[in-house]
């Protein structure tokens, strides 16, 4: 590793960001082929002229191991000492090396392109229980909150032997006055 303008450690910082990058489980001591694709696109490693994302993903296959689907910081350098040439071109590989090792130090993962969350009012009016009608209103109390199974389901009345009978309870009373 050549030690010059800039620093393995501030490298390594950047490998930990994007190692962690949209995945939850990462520790960021191993990279996944996506977020390697993704560090050598935001960092401009790959331009589309002289290292294509096809390059970036053979230089991932051919680093890792053959049934690991992640790299260590060690193999991340062995791709990078692969693609600086080809970057670079026309200059040795310990230049050329310093020089995507420039291009990486202190970045972090870019979210450019990502869905934000919509706040329009048709939104809100399309989520508020009190503006609701019909049947749709029952399933929420007066505070907006949902009432859950009695709300959604018309709970049969299971009373007698003829169900939602008007006259129910009214046949002792009968019988008797006879």
């Amino acid at each position: 590793m050549a030690e010059g303008s800039v620093s393995v450690a501030e490298v390594e910082s950047s490998f930990q960001k994007f190692a962690v990058h949209g995945d939850t489980k990462a520790t960021g001591k191993e990279m996944s082929g996506k977020n390697f694709a993704k560090i050598c696109k935001d960092c401009q490693i790959s331009d589309g002229k002289n290292v294509t994302s096809t390059d970036v993903d053979i230089v991932f296959s051919k680093v890792k191991a053959k049934s690991a689907r992640v790299i260590t910081f060690e193999q991340f350098n062995q791709a990078l000492t692969e693609l600086a040439p080809k970057r670079f071109k026309g200059k040795d590989k310990q230049e050329a090396l310093q020089q995507v090792y420039g291009l990486i130090a202190g970045k972090q993962p870019a979210n450019m392109g990502v869905t934000k969350v919509a706040k329009a009012a048709a939104v809100d009016r399309l989520t508020d229980a009190t503006k609701y009608t019909g049947s749709h209103k029952e399933r929420f109390d007066d505070s907006g909150k949902g009432k859950g199974k009695a709300g959604r389901e018309d709970i049969p009345d299971t009373s007698g032997y003829v169900a939602a009978y008007k006259g129910s309870g009214t046949y002792d009373d009968k019988v008797k006055e006879a």
